[in-house]
């Protein structure tokens, strides 16, 4: 996780997000199925009925509400014309023909999650790294995609973890089991519990959305021992990351061939 910026304090945030959509988050990924939300999954919104007349009009029903989700690419981050941000994160093979940077993996594989998830009926942002929408940001989910660097040639595996200070600790918890158990299942990598840092823990996008959003970060595997892995088959990786967030949604055991 390469510049990682942490932040000590996690302060009350109640103002309403944005919901303009960011620039670049049309995806041209394969496509990924995703199970799509279910009744039982979603919060109903009360009918609404015209006011009371001599004569009743047609009663409206609002159905039922969607679960939305925010997807982070780690280190995207454009400027005003469009390009990306000096902070690429990790580099692997640094200017050599073969070099790889970390953004490039963390934008593939989310552009892949959040058109699983948009298509398969989800309310879906695609964020980047210090996206404006961040800012007090609300949804049901929230989970930022990051890679590891190539510093140790024998270090494989992934890594979860949500905000050390959280206000809602058992649903968080729940969230990165989630990922564990599904990312793990989908990619076969190892969940690497000893290694998760202090700049996960306390990663400065926890302390930018609303404290009542579950947010975790997933170190989606090195990229080295990894690079396989993460440069060849970024939608297996991405279908690890949506059977995550679906089970947290929808409920364990449900994943993306389960559907409903």
């Amino acid at each position: 996780l390469g510049g990682t910026v942490t932040a000590t304090a996690r302060p009350d945030q109640t103002r309403t997000p944005d919901l303009a959509p960011a620039a670049g988050t049309t995806a041209t990924a394969s496509p990924i199925v995703a199970a799509s939300p279910t009744a039982a999954s979603r919060t109903p919104s009360p009918s609404a009925t015209a006011a009371p007349s001599s004569t009743p009009g047609p009663t409206v029903t609002v159905g039922p509400r969607v679960p939305r989700i925010g997807i982070v690419a780690g280190h995207w981050w454009l400027s005003e014309d469009g390009k990306q941000s000096l902070d690429v994160g990790a580099v692997c093979d640094e200017g050599t023909a073969s070099q790889l940077t970390e953004v490039e993996i963390n934008l593939d594989v989310a552009q892949r999650v959040f058109f699983g998830l948009h298509v398969a009926g989800y309310d879906t942002d695609l964020l980047q790294e210090w996206d404006e929408r961040l800012d007090y940001y609300q949804a049901d989910v929230l989970v930022s995609i990051h890679a590891d660097a190539c510093l140790y040639p024998e270090a494989s595996g992934f890594k979860v973890a949500r905000v050390a200070d959280s206000q809602v600790p058992e649903i968080e918890d729940r969230l990165v089991d989630c990922l564990i158990e599904n990312y793990q299942s989908r990619t076969g990598l190892a969940f690497h519990s000893g290694s998760v840092t202090a700049d996960m823990a306390r990663y400065h996008t926890f302390y930018e959305i609303d404290p009542n959003t579950p947010g975790a970060i997933i170190e989606i595997g090195f990229m080295l021992a990894d690079r396989r892995l993460l440069t060849q088959r970024p939608d297996l990786v991405a279908q690890g990351i949506i059977d995550g967030i679906v089970c947290f949604l929808e409920g364990e055991g449900i994943t993306l061939e389960q559907g409903r």
